[in-house]
């Protein structure tokens, strides 16, 4: 436990709330999730579940009904075709990430993470004994990890490649070609597993989406597709995930899930089943809503000297380049890293952001704009002001 501490994520969250308790109020712009209710409909499912007593232990990777949602939503979406053996269900995408690692790594292995990455992952790894390797991308080429440079990453130790797209803190989004010249790179690797969280895989502003799976089939014995329910359909707080892979991989994962948690909530997945066999025609609604305040927060950034940003392609965080502030001398006045910054921001400018360093890119802040528009605009209008006084 003494090699890792808690989500910088939640800290932020937690530091919000004792202000809050304090009198101040902030506005939390750390925060991974979207401020939309879940759905009706899904809710409604939730609540007949509850109704007919479905309050019972479930199959332990999930129920056959969730089991096969699932698998329609994998064809539908990604033509990708799978059988109940190749499907679990758990209390969340986490979960199924952490238990994948857990499965499969032994002291000083290695697992590449395209820097930045979900702040989760390096501890995730470090909790199983292995060792993270970041291997960094810039905005320049998008915030994507290029061949070479998975290249010059990988080692005898290494076990897994962790792609993430839309990517979290980044929104960058890997085409067909991105993903296809990676994965050309890990031919003559078959040791090398893929674990493809695609989370966010439905928002998206423009850009099409690809799953590995979809580009290399012949690599299906050793890719992990993780996918969930809590940024789709606003379901945060369900704690539904669920993930495909092949059959010796989903077994390891069943087994530690049984001896572990046992089922995900039966009612989330009554809720999930809803939340995947009908259409998503909110979706069209919400992604207006979050083109609306991507712009709130790249106008903010325009209008603040040393603030610069690259245009995100999806989920609903932008990643700021804030280097010219992190000097001693220049535009922040003694502010020497981006956790210093992140600390002004809330005693300035009542705002939390998540600093960069978390995500393992120095110098840089998260900005996540899923919360009320009118909120949204106030609180840029803050950061504005805090820093150009």
């Amino acid at each position: 436990m003494g090699r890792v501490g808690t989500s910088p994520t939640a800290a932020v969250s937690d530091r919000v709330r004792e202000c809050e308790v304090s009198g101040m109020k902030v506005t939390n712009l750390g925060e991974g999730e979207l401020d939309f209710a879940t759905p009706e409909h899904v809710a409604e499912a939730a609540r007949q579940a509850i109704a007919r007593h479905e309050t019972k232990y479930t199959s332990v990777t999930g129920t056959l009904t969730l089991k096969a949602a699932i698998i329609d939503k994998f064809k539908r979406d990604n033509d990708l075709e799978f059988s109940p053996e190749e499907i679990i269900a758990s209390n969340g995408a986490k979960q199924i990430i952490f238990n994948a690692f857990l499965a499969t790594l032994e002291a000083d292995d290695e697992v590449i993470l395209p820097a930045p990455y979900w702040v989760s992952y390096p501890d995730m790894i470090r909790l199983n004994g292995a060792r993270p390797v970041a291997a960094e991308t810039t905005a320049g080429n998008g915030w994507k990890l290029t061949a070479e440079k998975l290249r010059t990453a990988i080692t005898p130790r290494t076990r897994w490649l962790v792609l993430n797209s839309p990517g979290n803190p980044t929104g960058s989004i890997y085409t067909k070609e991105d993903l296809s010249a990676l994965l050309s790179v890990l031919e003559s690797r078959p040791d090398i597993l893929i674990l493809a969280d695609d989370i966010y895989e439905p928002l998206r502003f423009s850009m099409p989406f690809a799953t590995p799976l979809q580009i290399r089939p012949d690599f299906r014995d050793r890719l992990l597709t993780v996918n969930g329910v809590s940024k789709s359909h606003a379901m945060t707080g369900w704690r539904l995930g669920y993930a495909a892979g092949p059959r010796w991989l989903i077994r390891a994962l069943d087994i530690l899930q049984s001896q572990s948690t046992s089922n995900a909530s039966s009612i989330s997945q009554a809720a999930a089943v809803a939340a995947l066999n009908t259409p998503p025609a909110f979706l069209t609604s919400w992604i207006s809503t979050l083109e609306t305040r991507l712009e709130i927060v790249l106008d903010m950034i325009a209008a603040i000297a040393g603030f610069k940003a690259r245009r995100p392609d999806g989920a609903f965080y932008v990643f700021a380049d804030v280097s010219e502030w992190i000097s001693t001398t220049g535009k922040g006045k003694g502010i020497s890293t981006d956790i210093e910054l992140a600390s002004w921001l809330i005693e300035n400018a009542r705002a939390a952001v998540v600093p960069g360093s978390a995500f393992g890119t120095p110098n840089h802040i998260r900005i996540a704009y899923a919360i009320n528009t009118e909120e949204l605009k106030d609180t840029c209008r803050r950061i504005t002001e805090a820093c150009t006084s």
